[in-house]
C-alpha cells in the first residue's frame, strides 16, 4: 500500500460538516496512528528537502498538529497562525474572505525572525484563502518558502491561488 492509500484509508469523511452540503475530511483518525504520523512527517520533510527552512508557520488549529511535528524534526522554531484575538502578546493581523464571510488571522510580532525563510503547513488546502493570509502575515517581515498540506482539494484550485506567491506547493494527498 502506497503511503497516499494508507492515508486515504484512515481519514474519516463526515458529511454535512460543519454545514448541509460539504464532506469534511476528517484527519484526527490519523492521530491514533503513531507509525503513519512518522511516515507522513519524513514525507514531508522529503519533499522540501532541497528547501533552505528556517522555521515552520502552523495554521490554527489542525495546522498545528503536524506542523510542530515537522518543525520538531527540521529542528527549526514553529510559528502559530492563529484566529483573532487568541494571542496574549502583540500581534500583525490580516483578514481575508470566505465563502460565507470574513476572518481574520494573526501571529505574535515577534515570532517572525526578519528575511528568514518559512514553510507554512496545514492540513488542507481548499479555495487557499487562510494560506493566503498566512502567507501576507508572514511576507511582511519574512519569506515564505513553500506551502505543505496534508490534502489538497484539487477540484477548488486553491494551488493556483498560491503558485504567484509561491510554486512550491506540496500536498500528500489530492482528492
Amino acid at each position: 500500500m502506497t503511503l497516499e492509500q494508507e492515508i486515504k484509508s484512515v481519514i474519516r469523511d463526515v458529511p454535512d460538516f460543519p454545514k448541509p452540503g460539504i464532506l469534511f475530511k476528517d484527519i484526527t483518525p490519523i492521530l491514533l496512528q503513531p507509525f503513519l504520523m512518522e511516515k507522513m512527517v519524513a514525507k514531508i520533510i522529503e519533499q522540501f528537502k532541497n528547501t533552505p527552512i528556517d522555521a515552520v508557520a502552523g495554521i490554527e488549529s489542525r495546522g498545528y498538529l503536524f506542523g510542530l511535528l515537522i518543525a520538531q524534526a527540521l529542528k527549526v522554531p514553529f510559528i502559530m497562525i492563529r484566529k483573532e484575538g487568541k494571542l496574549p502578546a502583540k500581534t500583525i493581523k490580516e483578514s481575508y474572505d470566505l465563502e460565507y464571510g470574513s476572518a481574520t488571522i494573526e501571529v505574535h510580532s515577534d515570532a517572525i525572525t526578519p528575511n528568514t525563510n518559512i514553510l507554512i503547513h496545514d492540513d488542507l488546502l481548499a479555495t487557499g484563502g487562510t494560506a493566503i493570509a498566512a502567507a501576507k502575515l508572514i511576507q511582511q517581515k519574512a519569506n515564505v518558502i513553500g506551502f505543505s498540506f496534508i490534502i489538497n482539494l484539487s477540484f477548488l484550485n486553491g494551488v493556483s491561488k498560491l503558485t504567484p506567491i509561491q510554486p512550491n506547493i506540496q500536498s500528500l494527498i489530492s482528492y
